[in-house]
């Protein structure tokens, strides 16, 4: 039976993944086989996720996932064949020197800022506003050996003239010997009508392509008006009414390569630079983005040699042309592009002023001091050109030990100065990554009504943080005071008096009573005033006298 395509591919991926955990296990890399396990149990979540995805940016960001997964994979597998290969050829690694083995330089943070790429749209794009709208999702995928750090997509309109990345990326393990590889990424989104306008595509298409009249009955049908005829024989004798389409479902977008660079050393510089771009796509492609070729940014560095000190301890500072165990001893602290030389250690934990800086540069040439005659100690030699003249510092040590100390670490600092170059003249700045946002929602394709989010009146929280800052005054812990009014059985208002007009006689009737009793009569008693509540009434007013007159 012949295997199909797919998973063809998905045995041999299988089978890669296989050799990648064998090689994993055998040379003992703990970290690098859990960032693969972990990459590769995200990636099969994120493929499960993808057809579930109901909403657009769901979906967008679920393949976004899915090539950030794929490339932690490839990026782990490559640095573990990459070891496997180091440790077959017997190369020694930084834990395993000794102390007659030649130094590795030192570990250093690379950090990258203000990242801008700048957009070239057509004039009749970006001035007239014509054409069709074009809109990208965009987002670059950032790579030092197996560390892959993302930024939050972008999307891209006409509207845009640049590509703006916010935050900086922080890689704290790279060597001087880094490359740090951008790629951007970008995935096509339909337009806001695009869903929509379709079958009305498609309707008029089919109206000019089967004829007048048969255009007419497909445009109808399609439109599903009152026009629109309620059923035609079709040929197996069943009625067909109006053509329906199925209901477009969310679209599943897919990141394709816009363009890379490699960033090294040499382009480290404590400032705002522009740096090629190799575009990757063409005109063609659905997410193709008019860019510029350039892409501007600050990369920064700082090694650990400039924050970490390489050696600590008190010398002797021997004048020149001095001999014998004399001199001032010092506080020497080994850092950065100079040795600071305090008086005491407490002088250099409070940070104060150093009384003497012995310059350190790449050029700066350090020998042993052997032991002489009158009782000289073992020490380092400094040696420093000033001016065009050399300028030697004489250090001795206290003992055979502490020379030898010092003299190891004068080596290790001096291959870390001569191996991150620019990066140790001065102390750059390295940026904080600001805490990563969720990411933005794409904007509505239906209904302003299904898309409006209506938030609970109820919010006990907000209403009484809006009122304890009107007030002015801290509130006291515990539930807020205007809460007890609304617990409990809601409070009934008295009903009001009742004020209606009084029962009263027609004028035959008083008429009757008059002659009956002589008397003027009174106002009977209303049922409902004395069936009602206890309350008292208003007063009666006295029927009037001209008609008792009359009488």
């Amino acid at each position: 039976m012949e295997v199909g395509g797919g998973r063809r591919l998905r045995i041999l991926e299988d089978l890669n993944m296989l050799y990648i955990r064998q090689i994993a296990a055998s040379i003992q890399e703990p970290e690098l086989q859990r960032a693969l396990e972990r990459a590769l149990r995200v990636r099969e979540g994120a493929r499960r996720l993808l057809p579930a995805c109901s909403r657009p940016e769901q979906a967008l960001e679920t393949t976004k996932t899915l090539v950030l997964c794929e490339a932690r994979v490839v990026a782990a597998g490559g640095e573990l064949q990459r070891r496997q290969e180091a440790r077959l050829r017997g190369a020694r690694r930084p834990s395993e020197g000794g102390p007659g083995a030649e130094p590795v330089p030192c570990r250093g943070t690379v950090c990258i800022s203000d990242l801008r790429i700048p957009l070239m749209w057509k004039d009749t794009e970006y001035f007239r506003n014509k054409g069709e709208l074009h809109r990208c999702a965009v987002f670059l995928l950032l790579q030092v050996g197996a560390e892959i750090h993302d930024t939050p997509t972008v999307l891209v309109d006409r509207t845009l003239t640049d590509i703006c990345f916010e935050g900086a990326v922080l890689f704290p393990e790279a060597g001087p010997d880094f490359e740090l590889r951008l790629e951007l990424y970008s995935a096509g989104l339909p337009g806001p009508g695009a869903q929509g306008s379709a079958p009305r595509k498609l309707a008029s298409r089919l109206s000019t392509s089967l004829g007048r009249s048969s255009g007419r009955r497909a445009r109808a049908a399609m439109d599903g008006g009152p026009a629109s005829p309620p059923g035609t024989a079709g040929t197996a004798g069943t009625a067909t009414g109006a053509l329906l389409l199925p209901p477009p479902g969310v679209p599943c977008p897919r990141f394709q390569l816009l363009a890379h660079t490699t960033l090294s050393l040499a382009q480290v510089h404590d400032g705002f630079r522009t740096h090629d771009l190799v575009i990757a796509a063409d005109e063609q492609s659905p997410c193709w983005v008019p860019l510029y070729g350039r892409v501007c940014c600050r990369l920064a560095a700082r090694p650990s040699c400039m924050d970490t000190p390489a050696a600590t301890g008190t010398l002797r500072l021997q004048a020149p042309g001095a001999e014998g165990p004399g001199g001032t001893p010092l506080f020497c602290v080994l850092r950065g592009p100079g040795l600071l030389c305090y008086g005491s250690a407490s002088e250099a934990e409070a940070g104060q002023e150093p009384t003497l800086t012995i310059a350190v540069t790449k050029d700066t040439r350090v020998r042993a001091l052997q032991a002489g005659g009158r009782g000289q100690p073992p020490g380092v030699a400094v040696t420093n050109r000033l001016g065009g003249e050399e300028v030697t510092h004489g250090l001795l040590a206290e003992s055979a030990a502490e020379a030898q100390r010092w003299l190891q670490a004068w080596g290790q600092h001096l291959c870390d100065l001569a191996q991150w170059k620019q990066c140790c003249e001065e102390l750059m700045r390295i940026e904080e990554p600001p805490p990563r946002r969720p990411p933005a929602p794409l904007p509505p394709q239906g209904s302003l009504y299904h898309q409006t989010a209506i938030d609970p009146s109820d919010d006990i929280a907000a209403v009484t943080e809006i009122l304890a800052g009107h007030g002015g005054a801290p509130r006291a812990p515990g539930p807020p005071p205007w809460l007890s009014l609304f617990e409990g059985p809601p409070l009934r208002s008295p009903s009001p008096p009742r004020r209606g007009r009084p029962r009263t006689l027609s004028l035959d009737a008083r008429l009757g009573t008059l002659k009956g009793r002589g008397g003027p009569p009174k106002p009977p008693h209303s049922s409902s005033s004395s069936s009602g509540s206890s309350s008292p009434g208003p007063p009666q007013r006295d029927p009037p006298r001209a008609l008792q007159s009359r009488v």
